[in-house]
């Protein structure tokens, strides 16, 4: 049964959701939730040091504003200008490259004095859905170690580090070690009645979060239903020849026991013409090896969560949205903790309820 898009009062008083990542992967699953709670908090990396929020970082010294500002774009209740022109990229002069959206939160950033609070006065100005959160005020560096030993420093050089040491990443580290949270991200994980890990980037978007202090200890204790939403693709320059046990098998390594209790997986397949495409870059669809992931997990289910007509193969906003609350209130009396489950539903025709 197709989850329904509540009414005023239902939406005020719907569950509340923490989204735990960064990236494309998780401003798609934000466009979708916002239409069904207004209680969501997106707790956000900041290890990014590439492209135009590397700049700004390095240039003014504040945390990259990039992942941060895609979530806000997501969760934005605003005219079709202004998003046009958080999004616009200037294209000459000194400031080639840059976004609007990022300078805009690096003046607000001067005006308030601090991040965090920067973040939260563009929420208001952009009536955004909820809130969003920088997982750490402190300023770190992502560090990748591979199976062979090797090492790299800074988040934008570590796919192209795992290409030249052709093995699979090892773990990843912060520098400084174990920061210290958001006390705000804390909270929210505390009072989540739905914690979601994914989908995104596995060792630079996702992971990065658990690794500062305690995170990852704050979402195992949660009393909430804690998923971990697969990626469709396996990422080149990341998770080449990646399962879905393999992702599942890292981030758990990354954190502690009792962090996920149920995986949610693609079952649609990608387009061919997709396929083809992602193969040049050495992607493919990720392979749900179900054994091996409920020996990881309690739970395993299987939807068509794939967009449809897309250029990229990416979650339709709207059917995650719907499969994870969905799934929210079927658990939300008892979750299952017994026996490994698996459920499979799909691949079924698009645009017609499940």
């Amino acid at each position: 049964m197709k989850y329904r898009i509540p009414n005023a009062q239902q939406w005020e008083k719907g569950p509340k959701v923490v989204a735990v990542g960064g990236g494309t992967g998780l401003s798609t699953m934000l466009r979708g939730l916002k239409r069904y709670t207004q209680n969501l908090t997106a707790i956000v990396t900041v290890a990014d040091d590439g492209g135009s929020s590397g700049m700004l970082r390095r240039d003014m010294g504040i945390l990259p504003p990039g992942d941060v500002r895609h979530c806000m774009e997501a969760l934005a209740n605003t005219e079709p200008i202004m998003e046009q022109l958080l999004a616009y990229r200037f294209t000459e002069g000194t400031l080639a490259g840059q976004s609007m959206g990022n300078l805009i939160l690096a003046a607000l950033n001067g005006i308030t004095g601090s991040f965090e609070e920067a973040v939260a006065q563009m929420g208001q100005v952009l009536a955004i859905t909820g809130r969003v959160l920088p997982v750490t005020s402190a300023n770190v560096a992502l560090e990748a170690v591979f199976e062979n030993g090797a090492r790299v420093v800074g988040e934008s050089k570590i796919s192209s580090a795992k290409r030249e040491q052709d093995c699979r990443i090892s773990y990843v580290n912060l520098i400084p070690a174990g920061p210290a949270p958001l006390p705000a991200a804390l909270e929210a994980i505390g009072q989540a009645d739905l914690i979601l890990l994914g989908p995104g980037s596995l060792y630079t978007s996702v992971i990065p979060n658990l690794l500062v202090e305690g995170v990852a200890q704050a979402i195992a204790s949660s009393r909430a239903l804690k998923i971990y939403v697969c990626n469709i693709m396996t990422q080149d320059g990341e998770t080449e020849g990646y399962t879905a046990a393999d992702h599942l098998e890292a981030l758990l390594a990354h954190g502690v026991p009792g962090m996920v209790d149920l995986c949610l997986a693609n079952s649609a397949p990608v387009e061919p013409d997709l396929v083809a495409r992602y193969r040049q870059e050495d992607a493919a669809p990720i392979q749900v090896d179900r054994g091996r992931v409920l020996e990881l997990v309690p739970e395993l289910v299987e939807l068509p969560l794939a967009a449809r007509g897309a250029d990229y193969a990416r979650h339709d906003p709207d059917r995650l949205a719907q499969a994870l609350l969905e799934l929210y209130r079927e658990r939300a009396v008892r979750i299952y903790r017994g026996r490994p489950r698996y459920i499979m539903e799909g691949p079924q025709p698009y645009g017609k309820d499940r």
